[in-house]
């Protein structure tokens, strides 16, 4: 089994409460929909989104940084939100946010842009961002 479907299939166990213990606790993981995205606003809860490619090799590099800094616990307020590239880059939360490209994270709160980085693969540069959470 892909290790990104593993992932999302612990990350629904754990938000419907049926497992528990570390690897519930390291990553929330979900697919955008402007339903949950408003829903994670609202709520004032921290969300990652992850402007992301299948077939793209950046992507791949920033899906390994996160899942390693998320499985250290240290982020467990937030939640990280897909947003897949190829049926999302005309959509209007790509133009309103003006998303660049693939390979973009963009750290939110409530109605506020924490930060962003684009195209970076360093553990630091995505650490940065995270910890900007609080």
């Amino acid at each position: 089994m892909h290790r990104r479907m593993f992932l999302t299939g612990l990350a629904g166990l754990a938000g419907a409460g049926l497992i528990a213990g570390p690897a519930a606790a390291a990553l929330k993981l979900v697919d955008y929909s402007p339903e949950k995205l408003q829903a994670l606003r609202a709520a004032g809860e921290p969300v990652l989104l992850d402007f992301y490619a299948s077939w793209c090799t950046t992507c791949r590099a920033q899906e390994r940084v996160i899942e390693s800094l998320m499985d250290g616990g240290a982020y467990g307020t937030v939640t990280v939100m897909r947003v897949d590239w190829d049926t999302y880059q005309t959509s209007q939360l790509v133009k309103d946010m003006n998303i660049p490209r693939r390979s973009t994270l963009v750290l939110l709160k409530g109605d506020k842009e924490l930060g962003r980085v684009v195209a970076q693969t360093s553990e630091a540069s995505i650490k940065g961002l995270l910890d900007k959470a609080g």
